[in-house]
């Protein structure tokens, strides 16, 4: 019976497909009964990737599937397999360098999961053994194991609480390691085992646990009030026994440690399009090469040369197998023009850039004493490329702060604080209000607020009589419930507790009344309401609700709505969060039916979640409205001015909230996202319901509003930016059931598509406000902006957990640390205190990141470009023999030692602007937006100058030096030195093209600058100054040396830096006086602007902002 009884609670009555059976200490049910030790996982972290033995091929695997590490793979093994210009070591060095570093990052950061598990999984626990505690480590933890938890210890598992030191089997727990959510939960022991306080007790208990199979879900759980997660803490309970029912990688922590897809950012993928186009170049390269060489060699006498004759294995290989032979060697001999290190330089630039956002001290606020949190490097460019804002508005654009301000009951409405015992009606300050109420109906909706929450106290001491406020604490993830349980407090109903299962109300006359706690009807975003089912001391059963307007008043007598609907309204317009109250009396007898379908729903083990809505949606039905709620929830520090830099630079906001239309416009207003010009169009059920038609209605207003904005704009997307400021401004508004009407209608093939026309009207206005939104249509309504011509790049900001859907859909998620948990913070990839901190994330940080990254691009690109295309030329003058021009030696160093660092460090540091002038200055960021500096144009101009640059190091060189002794005994220069004197030419140019494009200078830009130039000229010195005893030959043995000698190799090395450095030193000498002359015409524009007055926006939420920010 007890067995029945106690699988009837936690998991019910006949086992499902997809549930496990648990045997609470591995003992078995009955005495009878042979017990057979299950399979399950045992409770060891596994949060790493490699082990000692398969870190070496699973990591040589994943890097190898990178295009260009293959790429090179493959020409390191020509060059060993085939006989090649060039040695294996020019191609191998430079791979094993990249592949070594990124295995050193890889596997350092492996180790420090590896040691961070050891101390999860090697952790002392205690465990129930034959009525004794037995000390454990937390990894042999199996399922099934009692274990006893102390107070702020961990829990090592995810555990059934069977009892706790409280009488009623209560405990608390804080989740902030899973959800960031500080507050405590309170969770319930199965009521069969709260009388198990000892090891004695718990050893006797025979019972098994049927639950459903792990899943990760943090909030879906069968049996959610009895279950706790590893990783959560105990808190203000003393101790606790738990019975495992999902242990290690099975529990829903580790099941969270999957990662968020891999988001791409466009940099990334012009990258990929430059390989492409370079890889074509050099495939070119080679077959012109190979093709040049036979045509050179079908004419008599121009064969093989001298000193690279057949042997007569060649001669007697078949011609087309040669062919793919030289093929492949031109390939070998011109494969540095893809930058196989670039990748590497890449992410340590993304990774070492990432500390700059992380420690800008603008970000740190004193309030939380917190900073911006960087969770991801791969989307920092990103963050300058954004073309689409989707913010929440609670908590985000306001402070989720919350107050209360007023009152409505009955229609009635009440305003100030009350003192006297006798009503509402005397009170400590101005009170408004309109007649007034019953005073039992004001007690009524008073004791509602005092009931209808899931607050928690934190007092000093046990409050048993009247108490005082001041030993008070109230706890909760919801700021809405602590404003309005302080709301009643304010008029003499204080909630001081829950206790035994009964919460107490200390009422006016300093009585507590206490109210047996029978069910808690959780609030979802789904029903977007909650309730509570209560049994008063005389027997009477209540059900009070509180809920969103309109998930409230459909469920109400229709005629208590109207004055209280108006008030609602009023109350919505001035910008307030408002909730209705309302309360049904249960008869004993439906109490029993509702009670069982309750404890029915909430047992089963299949589709719990639809059966619990059915049950929640019958019993909230004819209730009888008390009133409704009006919380303020002020306007974030500088939302307003952040709204208006982003509009100023381009950005298109579009603000989507759970909230009520008039709320959420009032918000609008206030932080400009609407201005008092802007004419507004709505897609809302009132203005759908206006038809009977619905669909009918809504393809009328998307044909209106369509040929309105086509009308009165330009086709253009400048003309379209022009005409925002030159004409009428249109702002956009829709909730969530007309956007579902949108996404599902039903519409015959001759009707034009509804998304199409919405996403045409969207695209035309300054503004838009999707109001009443559900979680899932947030990201309905990012991806359908994601997926528009184009792809525009989109950034979602919120900070609650209705907020994660669209965090995750968008290109770039933003997440607030705010006071509705950290969930948004922890799925983000990037998180700052204050939404007022997006304006200097996005137009500085991400306009720098954005222009050095791409710069970075580029530039190595060009620098290999330089680097090859002497190569290639010098091929037309040793009859295509595939004569490397320079020595290996510098093949293999160029890319690693001479021209990495100057890049990185610009990469990291560079400032082509000043940061005050990118946040002053939003239209600058106009200037960088869709990807700017990686499109067709700048490409082509960096191929142009480098395929320039490298036709003056070599032909400069070959024209010089072609008649002239260069010595001072008559002899001239050798191919070596011939080579030595391009490369030098080249290390040269391309360093000092970098000091040119710099324009922020640090003595780390002067180190790495200078000191790679001279560490050049040293390791030339240094190599060519010794016999290398490993060298067959000793080509470069005082080349540099005897070069260095000669005068007119100085001349002639500083002519052609000269040279080739003067289109770029032209075009920067263009820029600053064109800069220049910019800068006096703004000067005068603003002089002559400050001269008129400009129009003045009045928000409706004057109270949100200082008198300062009014002055316009």
């Amino acid at each position: 019976m007890f067995r029945r009884s106690f699988n009837r609670f936690c998991a019910g009555e006949e086992k499902r497909v997809g549930t496990r059976t648990v045997f609470v200490g591995n003992h078995p049910v009955s005495e009878t009964e042979a017990y057979i030790a299950q399979r399950f996982c045992d409770n060891r972290i596994v949060s790493s990737k490699y082990t000692l033995w398969n870190f070496l091929p699973k990591n040589l695997f994943e890097q190898f599937r990178r295009i260009a590490n293959f790429y090179f793979l493959i020409i390191f093994l020509v060059q060993v397999t085939v006989d090649t210009p060039t040695s294996p070591v020019t191609s191998g060095l430079p791979l094993f360098f990249v592949i070594t570093v990124t295995a050193i990052k890889q596997g350092y950061e492996d180790w420090l999961r590896h040691r961070a598990d050891n101390e999860v999984n090697k952790s002392t626990v205690y465990i129930i053994e034959n009525a004794k505690r037995v000390r454990k480590e937390s990894e042999k933890i199996k399922v099934g194991d009692v274990v006893e938890v102390q107070a702020d210890e961990t829990f090592p598992c995810d555990l059934i609480l069977l009892s706790s030191c409280t009488s009623d089997g209560t405990c608390y727990v804080t989740t902030a390691s899973l959800d960031g959510e500080s507050n405590c939960k309170t969770h319930y022991a199965v009521r069969d085992t709260i009388a198990l306080h000892t090891a004695e007790s718990i050893d006797t208990l025979r019972a098994a646990i049927e639950c459903e199979q792990p899943q990760p879900d943090l909030y879906k759980s069968l049996g959610p009030e009895n279950l706790l997660l590893k990783g959560a803490t105990l808190k203000n309970t003393k101790k606790i026994y738990g019975v495992a029912v999902y242990t290690g990688m099975e529990t829903k922590m580790a099941l969270n440690y999957q990662g968020k897809s891999q988001k791409r950012s466009a940099v990334e993928k012009s990258i990929n399009a430059f390989l492409i186009v370079y890889l074509f170049i050099l495939l070119t390269k080679a077959a012109v090469c190979t093709t040049l060489k036979y045509v050179w060699q079908s004419t008599p006498y121009n064969d093989e040369p001298w000193y690279n004759q057949k042997t007569q294995k060649e001669r007697e290989t078949l011609k087309v197998l040669k062919m793919f032979t030289d093929f492949l060697s031109f390939m070998v001999l011109f494969n540095f023009i893809i930058p196989v290190s670039m990748y590497v330089t890449v992410e340590m630039q993304k990774f070492l850039g990432s500390f700059f956002i992380s420690w800008d001290k603008d970000f740190y606020d004193e309030e939380i004493r917190e900073g911006a949190l960087v969770n991801t490097s791969d989307l920092n460019e990103e963050l300058g490329q954004v073309d689409y804002i989707f913010t929440d508005k609670t908590g985000t654009l306001t402070e989720n702060s919350m107050e209360f301000i007023e009152c409505c009951i009955d229609g009635h409405k009440y305003k100030g604080v009350a003192q006297e015992a006798d009503g509402l009606s005397e009170t400590d300050g101005p009170l408004t209000y309109f007649d007034k109420a019953d005073k039992n109906r004001e007690e009524l909706f008073l004791r509602a607020l005092c009931l209808c929450h899931t607050v928690e106290i934190k007092t000093n001491d046990a409050v048993d009589g009247p108490t005082e406020s001041a030993k008070l604490t109230y706890m909760s993830s919801s700021p809405d419930e602590i404003a309005l349980v302080k709301g009643a407090k304010k008029y003499g109903f204080t909630f001081v507790g829950i206790r035994n299962g009964h919460m107490r109300i200390e009422n006016q006359r300093k009585e507590i009344e206490e109210y047996e706690l029978l069910h808690t009807l959780n609030f979802d975003s789904v029903r977007r309401r909650m309730s509570v089912i209560v049994k008063t001391q005389a027997g009477d059963i209540l059900l009070f609700c509180k809920g969103a307007d309109s998930a409230v008043f459909p469920r109400v007598q229709n005629h208590e709505i109207e004055l209280t609907k108006a008030h609602v309204e009023r109350n919505a317009m001035d910008g307030y969060r408002t909730l209705c109250v309302a309360f049904k009396e249960i008869a004993p007898d439906d109490y029993e039916r509702i009670n069982r379908q309750l404890i029915e729903a909430k047992m089963a083990l299949q589709d719990r979640e639809e059966k619990m809505e059915k049950v929640f949606d019958d019993i909230e039905t004819n209730m009888n409205l008390i009133g409704a709620t009006a919380v303020e929830d002020k306007l974030q520090d500088q939302a307003a001015e952040t709204i208006e830099a982003l509009h100023a630079a381009g950005l298109k906001v579009w603000v989507l909230t759970g909230d009520k239309m008039e709320t959420a416009k009032s918000t609008c207003y206030a932080c400009r996202l609407f201005q008092t010009s802007t004419e507004l169009l709505e897609l809302t059920t009132k203005t759908i319901e206006e038809s009977e038609r619905k669909e009918d209605r809504l393809h009328e207003l998307l044909i209106e509003y369509r040929k309105k904005l086509l009308h009165d704009f330009p086709k253009s997307t400048r003309s379209l930016k022009k005409a925002w400021t030159e004409h009428q401004e249109y702002g956009l508004i829709i909730d969530g059931s007309t956007l579902s009407l949108i996404l599902n209608s039903s519409q015959d093939s001759s009707s034009n598509n509804y998304k199409s026309i919405f996403l045409q009207i969207c695209m035309k206005c300054t503004a838009v406000l999707c109001c009443r939104m559900a979680p899932l249509q947030k990201a309905q309504i990012v991806r359908m902006v994601k997926n528009l011509k184009g792809s525009p790049i989109t950034l979602s900001i919120g900070d609650g957990a209705n907020d994660v859907s669209m965090i995750l859909e968008s290109h770039v998620g933003i997440g607030i640390k705010g006071k509705e948990g950290r969930q948004a913070a922890r799925n983000s990839d990037y998180a700052v205190p204050k939404f007022k901190h997006l304006k200097k994330l996005l137009l500085a940080h991400g306009h720098l990141y954005y222009v050095r990254i791409a710069h970075l691009v580029q530039y190595f690109f060009y620098k290999n470009l330089c680097f090859i295309l002497p190569q290639f030329l010098y091929q037309f003058f040793c009859g295509f023999s595939q004569q490397p021009l320079y020595d290996a030696a510098y093949l293999t160093m160029y890319n690693i030692c001479f021209t990495s660092l100057p890049i990185l460090a610009y990469s990291l540091l560079e400032q082509h602007i000043n940061i005050d002038t990118l946040t002053s200055d939003p239209r600058l960021y106009m200037k960088i937006s869709g990807n700017a500096m990686l499109q067709l144009g700048p490409f082509l101009y960096w191929t142009f100058l480098a395929a320039f640059e490298g036709t003056v190091f070599f032909f400069g060189t070959y024209f010089l030096f072609q008649t002239s002794s260069l010595e001072e005994n008559a002899k001239v220069y050798g191919n070596w030195t011939f080579g030595t004197i391009v490369f030098t030419v080249l290390v040269f140019t391309v360093t000092l093209k970098l000091a040119l494009d710099t324009r922020f200078w640090t003595w780390i830009n002067h180190f790495v600058i200078w000191g790679s130039l001279a560490f050049y000229v040293f390791f030339s010195f240094f190599w060519g100054g010794i016999i290398w005893p490993f060298l067959k030959q000793q080509r470069m043995y005082f080349v540099f040396a005897q070069m260095l000698s000669s005068v007119s190799t100085w001349l002639a090395i500083v002519l052609l830096i000269f040279i080739s450095l003067f289109p770029e030193i032209l075009l920067i000498v263009l820029k600053n006086v064109r800069r220049r002359s910019a800068r006096r015409n703004l000067s005068c524009k603003r002089a002559s602007d400050s001269l008129s007055a400009r129009p003045s926006v009045r928000p409706l939420l004057l109270r949100t902002f200082s008198d300062e920010s009014n002055i316009l």
